[in-house]
């Protein structure tokens, strides 16, 4: 290559994901090596057993396509986009590459060419940068959230319970006395909180506060049994639960301590002064408000802070599994809050009565646009008379969560409709009736309500209604083939950023839907491969994970997918925050105008997993 052309050719890659991240030199030592390729129209790459060298393919100008070797489209490809990352792992064995897929010039291309060889050489002194090219895109995609969100950036939401409570804690039988209790708590393990055991099971807790409230100020004998002024039946954390959870507990049932326990040893405590001396949680102050607001008014106006919560989140770097955790912990303050003030307005509800939440709010991946989705599971001796109650209840809760900025559902999916607010025995017959002849309408139902959280009333009914729906889907072999045909009849946005855009008409024309076209079918994966093995859990990362655990997905599908959804979360909350900060309504449609190289890059990396899932999916499951 002309050195002429260097000065050129360093330019044009310092615009290109991930070149632009290389030092100078790298950048430099990279472009040094560069061949030029123009190919003409329908030209193909001429892929051989027999070719001395692998490259990696940088597209100047022009288009390409890649198919895979049944013709299946794998991607489209346009200027800056990069290709040929898979064939760094079959150097030498160019056959695989050859199999694995095609790339054609659908237009005129001039291509910059890497040869493998030389681009490892290179990286080996700069081993730091060596993921971003990495054969594996689960791999390159992870190196670009490390990139967005570095472990020194993560924020104190990411925090799990281990980094925060202390590990010292004085851990005694219940026949002890109070005074050796004192005595152990003090001078052999010092620490404000001892965890009582009767055998293996944890029993009670005793604070320095409870020994000066219930035993010095009371005159009580320091002889007598711990267990006799103990608080007992403690709630308990585990380590890698997060502080915002931890934190959420103490104040929903006002404890200023929790064991931290793990595989049934006491491996620590949280209290409230660790939360206090080591951490400033802005969104459990806002809880806490919360929980003391006494009207509809003073809910309403904590509504602008659930947003600067959400804004601060996605501009602290925190990761986006647990920016719609917090948001969901938020929305559960809320709603619970409302449901209080409202039952006390009406009295007591006459019979027992869970409510629950559905959709993204179920799944605690609560976002700027999450709407309301909730139904209630009456006990199944209410009267019709009783039902009046209910059904004014579920209207003036919907209503105030509208009020706080939740808005109605769209599609009808609340408690205030009377389809939604039934006794136990009804829900059953619906589940039933959805499982064992999944019609359209009907499976759009039960894909509502797959996703079942109860956050108030008597979570027995919850409990057994999912029950009721494993047993179903348990015998219904054909109701995952439904599901899996269903979700592969939506393909991701392959071609996107080459004159595909998919919205072609109305307000949102030219624009990408991330949350049809991307979000929603990694959901439905999440909801098939777990279903498969009998998980009620309801979150799509952990689903995902249970399903790894079963044995319904691999590790490194599991990887591929995580790395994809998170990816693609973040940057539906990018498009969020930005709108926000414009005092816009924010949506789901992004403009491709909008994305640089790098989101571009990472995108079409997500995409071509989507599909890779969505083929072993119909495979797996679509033929029964």
């Amino acid at each position: 290559m002309s050195h002429t052309l260097l000065p050129n050719i360093i330019e044009f890659l310092t615009h290109v994901d991930p070149f632009d991240k290389l030092p100078k030199d790298c950048l430099g030592k990279i472009a040094g090596c560069i061949k030029i390729n123009y190919l003409g129209q329908g030209e193909r790459i001429a892929f051989s057993t027999d070719q001395e060298e692998c490259y990696l393919y940088i597209i100047r100008s022009g288009a390409m396509e890649q198919r895979k070797s049944d013709g299946v489209l794998r991607a489209k490809l346009g200027e800056q986009d990069i290709f040929g990352f898979s064939f760094l792992q079959t150097e030498g064995d160019s056959s695989q590459a050859e199999m694995a897929y095609t790339a054609t010039a659908m237009e005129n291309t001039l291509l910059y060419l890497i040869p493998h060889a030389k681009l490892k050489h290179i990286l080996r002194s700069y081993p730091e940068y060596a993921q971003h090219f990495a054969a594996q895109a689960q791999v390159r995609i992870q190196s670009a959230l490390s990139v967005v969100w570095s472990d020194d950036e993560k924020g104190l939401f990411f925090k799990t319970v281990a980094e925060v409570a202390s590990d010292r804690v004085a851990v005694v039988p219940a026949a002890m006395s109070i005074q050796q209790t004192a005595h152990r708590m003090t001078i052999e393990t010092p620490s404000p909180v001892a965890v009582v055991k009767d055998g293996n099971t944890i029993v009670g807790v005793m604070t320095d506060r409870d020994l000066a409230k219930r035993v010095l100020a009371k005159g009580v004998d320091p002889e007598r049994q711990i267990r006799e002024v103990m608080t007992p039946n403690p709630l308990t954390v585990a380590p890698d639960d997060l502080v915002m959870k931890a934190a959420s507990l103490m104040m929903q049932h006002n404890v200023r301590s929790l064991p931290v326990v793990k595989d049934g040893l006491v491996v620590g405590v949280l209290s409230t002064t660790h939360l206090v001396q080591k951490h400033r949680v802005q969104a459990i102050f806002l809880i806490e408000k919360i929980n003391y607001s006494d009207s509809l008014e003073e809910l309403v106006e904590l509504a602008p802070e659930r947003q600067a919560i959400f804004e601060a989140l996605i501009e602290g770097n925190v990761g986006s599994e647990i920016i719609g955790q917090v948001m969901a912990m938020i929305m559960d303050s809320f709603n619970r809050r409302i449901l209080q003030l409202v039952e006390q307005r009406m009295g007591p509800p006459p019979c027992q009565y869970t409510w629950v939440v559905a959709g993204s709010h179920a799944r605690n991946e609560v976002h700027a646009l999450s709407d309301q989705d909730n139904a209630i599971i009456l006990s199944d001796d209410v009267t019709d008379d009783q039902r009046m109650y209910f059904k004014l209840l579920a209207m003036d809760v919907c209503k105030w969560m509208d009020a706080c900025g939740y808005s109605l559902c769209s599609g009808n999916y609340m408690a205030s409709v009377q389809k939604w607010c039934q006794p136990l025995s009804v829900w059953k017959a619906y589940y039933t009736k959805w499982a064992e002849n999944p019609e359209y309408e009907r499976l759009l139902n039960i894909t509502v309500f797959l996703e079942v959280r109860a956050i108030f009333g008597q979570t027995a009914l919850s409990q057994e209604l999912q029950a009721h729906l494993m047993s179903l889907l348990g015998k219904n072999s054909s109701f995952l083939s439904i599901l899996a045909k269903e979700t592969v009849a939506t393909q991701p946005p392959l071609g996107i950023f080459n004159k595909f855009v998919l919205e072609k008409n109305g307000e949102h024309s030219n624009t990408l839907n991330i949350k049809k076209y991307a979000l929603n079918l990694i959901v439905d994966l999440a909801r098939i491969y777990s279903l498969a093995v009998g998980c009620t859990l309801t979150g799509t990362e952990e689903r995902f994970h249970y399903a790894c655990e079963h044995g319904s997905l691999s590790e490194e599908s599991l990887k591929d997918i995580i790395g994809a959804y998170r990816f693609i979360t973040r940057v539906r909350y990018s498009h969020q925050l930005q709108a926000l900060k414009k005092g816009e309504v924010p949506d789901n449609h992004i403009s491709p105008d909008m994305f640089g190289s790098f989101e571009r890059k990472h995108l079409k990396d997500a995409f071509r997993i989507i599909a890779e899932h969505q083929d072993a999916v119909k495979l797996r499951f679509g033929q029964a």
